[in-house]
């Protein structure tokens, strides 16, 4: 695997929730500094091995907006 993808969403109660796309790893974080810090410890936690880790982590970060008609 050369490449994961994590879909970014604003939490409900605060902050952002990370969650990877094919794979179990959900984290999340106050703002989205803090975040990418914890997506890259959860994800070398959940590939340990070097050499099966992704090479890249690629964010899609997911904003709802609301248009009034």
């Amino acid at each position: 695997m050369t490449e994961i993808i994590f879909l970014v969403e604003h939490d409900i109660e605060q902050g952002y929730i990370a969650q990877a796309l094919g794979e179990s790893i959900i984290t999340q974080a106050d703002d989205l500094e803090s975040l990418k810090k914890e997506i890259k410890d959860a994800v070398h936690c959940h590939f340990p091995e070097p050499a099966l880790r992704p090479k890249i982590i690629r964010l899609h970060i997911v904003q709802e907006e609301v248009i009034a008609s």
